[in-house]
């Protein structure tokens, strides 16, 4: 298994990105919050893992450990393969969706694209006791050694990562134009949480 990439970011695409490793290109899958944290020319060190198919393998970057391992720990649900973990991650933080499956908050579950109802029930019922409580201190690097989200500008991060999971650019810019008076930040968002202001994104859009 490869648990990590150490590199230099090569490019960075709305859904993934290229580690050069001692002169290897690996691609990456990463969620918008990963990917807002990496950087073209800059040295970056990703948690990873590598899911195995007949046809294909495919490498998946996390800013942080506990992020991968509750990747994996989605997959072991019926119905949830590897691109649906992704979007779940992209949707909540692994806290947030701990709190989700504890309290079977299954209207949060559904704001993931992909989820229905029954689709939830089975994560709840699966999954209950087997993510651990939220809150927990974990260990895990950040993408880039830096915190999620912090670099401007925040708006079109959002935008690309929402237009990478299925939504046209103008739902994309509503949503964003939703949610920005509640964003509180620096002028240009400097103090844009890019990771935070997705997932409101992302609800906004995710409503009825």
């Amino acid at each position: 298994m490869i648990a990590h990439l150490d590199g230099t970011v090569s490019g960075v695409a709305p859904d993934g990105a290229v580690i050069d490793v001692g002169g290897v290109g690996l691609l990456v899958q990463c969620t918008p919050g990963t990917l807002a944290g990496l950087r073209a020319g800059e040295r970056a060190r990703v948690a990873t893992s590598l899911v195995v198919r007949e046809d294909a393998l495919t490498l998946y970057g996390f800013a942080s450990e506990d992020e991968r391992n509750t990747f994996e720990l989605l997959q072991t649900a019926s119905g949830v393969g590897p691109r649906l973990a992704l979007a779940m991650l992209a949707v909540f933080t692994p806290d947030a969706l701990r709190r989700a499956v504890a309290t079977e908050d299954l209207t949060a579950l559904t704001t993931v694209p992909g989820i229905g109802r029954k689709g939830a029930q089975r994560i709840v019922l699966e999954l209950a006791g087997r993510l651990g409580p939220a809150g927990e201190a974990r260990v895990g690097a950040s993408a880039g050694g830096a915190s999620n989200g912090t670099a401007a500008p925040w708006r079109e991060q959002v935008r690309a990562g929402l237009v990478s999971l299925g939504w046209q650019a103008r739902e994309a810019d509503h949503a964003i134009a939703a949610v920005e008076p509640e964003l509180a930040g620096a002028p240009d968002g400097q103090a844009v949480d890019v990771s935070v202001a997705l997932r409101a994104a992302l609800r906004v859009l995710g409503r009825p």
